[in-house]
């Protein structure tokens, strides 16, 4: 795992990269946060899709639910980035949807629109 810190609109935010899949439930979600916070000291994070399992993006497993609830607990940003328009699950597209509309967590295409969103709420 790496995480650098870039500043946008004078916030700070972490970016977190990997080639390890980082969150497989709510225990390495809370390790996520720990490491971001104790590293780089950002409570605003990007994450690539790619280094959450799968489960996550099935709502039946409520695993989504669970560790974004951590995140919003923990006063904690998230954008997660990567394209999702491999889902077909209609819950998951609403989910989505109503995420981005929040204040907390979103799921966009990359970088550059992530640190912008989480710099702006």
């Amino acid at each position: 795992m790496n995480i650098r810190k870039i500043e946008q609109n004078g916030i700070e935010i972490a970016v977190v990269t990997s080639n390890d899949v980082l969150i497989t439930d709510v225990q390495s979600a809370l390790d996520l946060m720990a490491s971001v916070s104790y590293e780089v000291g950002c409570n605003r994070i990007v994450l690539d899709k790619l280094a959450i399992c799968e489960d996550f993006f099935d709502l039946k497993t409520r695993l989504a639910g669970e560790i974004l609830q951590k995140f919003i607990n923990y006063q904690t940003k998230i954008a997660i980035i990567g394209d999702f328009s491999s889902y077909t699950s209609t819950s998951l597209k609403d989910f989505i949807y109503e995420s981005n509309k929040g204040k907390d967590i979103f799921f966009l295409s990359n970088e550059d629109e992530a640190s912008e969103k989480l710099s702006r709420v």
